[in-house]
């Protein structure tokens, strides 16, 4: 695993559900983590949402001062600086939806660069809108890249219609998917699917995870 994870990708993709369950299993293994949350643009469903379940289990969360009010400005706190410079911990930040919040990571690029020790991952969701083709995927990435100025490294795929997903669903977001990843020439780093679906259909080769608060209500 690499020290510094990264998860972006449109609105609605579910990459903050997913940087949760990504510490949750980082600290399972390691003893120093942190979540940080670099989206100022949407102030809906966020890292913060998740704060009682991460903090409990040793997890250090660093979200704007805003976060989880009814007042979004685009500030975002000192300590971010720590999370990628301090390399005694590993780090998951979960990057705003698309171009635009992707801007947000620029400042702290040359320091991740530097290091290189990193994975920046496409969430992708193609049950959502400007993402049902892997076309429209793959410039909705070229876009965040050319904002945040980092690279993608990998592709997770979590197309999901919230509470109507079932198998087929899960399916044909893989085949998208692997047609998404034939196009940027990048790994398929797992598939996500909702811990009960996983277990009721008995899927091979996916990554369960438990969905956090508010996420069924934002889909």
């Amino acid at each position: 695993m690499k020290r510094v994870t990264l998860f972006a990708g449109h609105y609605g993709s579910g990459k903050t559900n997913l940087a949760v369950n990504w510490a949750l299993m980082l600290r399972k293994e390691h003893e120093r983590v942190v979540i940080a949350d670099l989206d100022i643009v949407n102030p809906y469903f966020r890292t913060k949402d998740s704060i009682e379940e991460l903090t409990a289990a040793g997890i250090e969360v660093v979200s704007p001062e805003y976060a989880n009010s009814n007042v979004d400005l685009p500030a975002l706190p000192a300590e971010l600086y720590g999370v990628v410079q301090n390399r005694s911990r590993y780090a998951v930040l979960d990057i705003g939806g698309d171009d635009r919040g992707a801007y947000a990571l620029g400042r702290f690029t040359p320091y991740i660069l530097e290091e290189n020790d990193y994975e920046m991952i496409f969430v992708a969701n193609f049950m959502r809108p400007l993402t049902r083709t892997p076309e429209e995927a793959l410039e909705v990435m070229r876009e965040i890249e050319a904002a945040g100025g980092i690279p993608f490294t990998a592709v997770v795929n979590n197309t999901n219609l919230g509470r109507l997903t079932d198998l087929a669903t899960v399916e044909e977001g893989i085949r998208l998917s692997e047609e998404l990843c034939e196009l940027s020439s990048l790994p398929l780093l797992y598939t996500a699917a909702e811990k009960g679906l996983c277990e009721r259909l008995g899927l091979k080769g996916v990554v369960p995870i438990t969905l956090q608060k508010r996420y069924f209500d934002i889909l």
